[in-house]
C-alpha cells in the first residue's frame, strides 16, 4: 500500500493504522481525533503532522486500508460462469459492509484523496472491482461494447451498493412482519439484469 513520507518511521505508521482498526472496531471516525489517536499512540499530536501533514491525510490512509481489505474480501472469487461471480461479489460486498460498519460509513462518508499518490491508490482498487464487473458482464453477453459495459457495471454497481446501504441502515421496509433480506433483493438484481442482458444481439 502507499506510504508516508519517505522519512516516516514505519513502525509508527503500523501503530497509527492498528489504533484507527481499533477505534473503528466500535465508534465512527466523526468521534476520533488527532489528539486522542496520538494519545492512543504515545506521541504528540505535533509528530502525526509531521509524519502525515494533517489529520485528514491520515485518514486517506485508512480509506487506502480499507479498500486493501475489501479488494481482498473478493480476491478469490473467481467464478467460471459470470452469474456466480458477480453474485459472489455482490455478497462478499455486503457481508463486509455488515462485519465493518464504521469502515464503510468513513469510506463513503469521508472525502477520498484527490490528487497525489493516495488518489493514484484509491482509483487503482476501486477500478479494479469494476474492471472485474465488466469483464463478466462481457462472457455473459458477448454483445455489449467496451464502453456499454464500463457504463453497465457502473449501474449495476450502484444499485448494489445502494440495497447495501439501504440494509445497513435498516431502511428497505418489511414483509409479512420480516424485514426484507438484502441477500435475497442482491440475487433478485443481478438476476433480472443478467436475463435482461442475454436479449441483447450479440456481437457480430
Amino acid at each position: 500500500m502507499a506510504r508516508p513520507r519517505q522519512h516516516a518511521p514505519e513502525a509508527l505508521h503500523a501503530q497509527v493504522m492498528a489504533a484507527c482498526d481499533a477505534w473503528l472496531q466500535g465508534n465512527s471516525v466523526h468521534t476520533l481525533s488527532l489528539r486522542s489517536l496520538a494519545r492512543d499512540v504515545g506521541c504528540a499530536p505535533s509528530t502525526l503532522l509531521k509524519l502525515y501533514g494533517s489529520f485528514s491525510n491520515l485518514l486517506q490512509y485508512v480509506n487506502i486500508e480499507t479498500l486493501d481489505r475489501m479488494g481482498a474480501a473478493v480476491a478469490g472469487l473467481e467464478e467460471a460462469e459470470p452469474e456466480p461471480q458477480l453474485k459472489a461479489l455482490a455478497t462478499a460486498y455486503w457481508q463486509y459492509a455488515q462485519h465493518e460498519p464504521y469502515r464503510w460509513q468513513m469510506l463513503f462518508e469521508y472525502p477520498l484523496a484527490e490528487e497525489g499518490e493516495l488518489d493514484e491508490r484509491q482509483n487503482h482498487i476501486i477500478e479494479a472491482l469494476f474492471v472485474r464487473v465488466e469483464a463478466a458482464l462481457r462472457r455473459h453477453q458477448p454483445g455489449l461494447s467496451a464502453v456499454e459495459a464500463r457504463r453497465m457495471a457502473r449501474t449495476l454497481w450502484g444499485s448494489v451498493h445502494g440495497l447495501v446501504q439501504l440494509g445497513l441502515n435498516d431502511r428497505l421496509g418489511y414483509w409479512q412482519g420480516q424485514p426484507m433480506e438484502v441477500g435475497e433483493l442482491l440475487d433478485q438484481l443481478l438476476s433480472t439484469t443478467l436475463r435482461g442482458l442475454r436479449h441483447l444481439p450479440d456481437a457480430t
